[in-house]
């Protein structure tokens, strides 16, 4: 069962053509030899892609940041032992900070 969302059904496709379209006709391919032998190099010479350095430097920050691990297992094992054993203390002045900081940043 098909669900219509747009109110355009499957007889309903937009086949209105563009006015360059009605320019150019059915010709898709260049019409002289000379523009036959352009579009040739261009195909066999394929597409270039330049990056930035920017660009470079985001993406060996991305590899460096995928070799560490996604959590710390010796803290999570510190911070387990510490509630485990009553040890843990929570500072509330720096949580109430941290909190404000977060609002800030999200509200302004």
């Amino acid at each position: 069962m098909s669900v219509d969302l747009n109110g355009i059904g499957p007889g309903q496709v937009n086949t209105t053509r563009t006015t360059a379209d009605k320019a150019t006709g059915s010709q898709s391919a260049p019409s002289t030899a000379g523009e036959q032998a352009k579009a040739q190099s261009t195909a066999a010479r394929g597409d270039n892609v330049s990056l930035s350095n920017q660009a470079k430097n985001l993406k060996q920050l991305e590899q460096k940041l995928g070799d560490y691990p996604e959590m710390d297992d010796d803290r999570i094992a510190q911070i387990r032992a510490a509630l485990e054993d009553g040890t843990y203390k929570i500072d509330a002045e720096k949580l109430a900070q941290k909190m404000l900081e977060m609002d800030k940043s999200i509200f302004g």
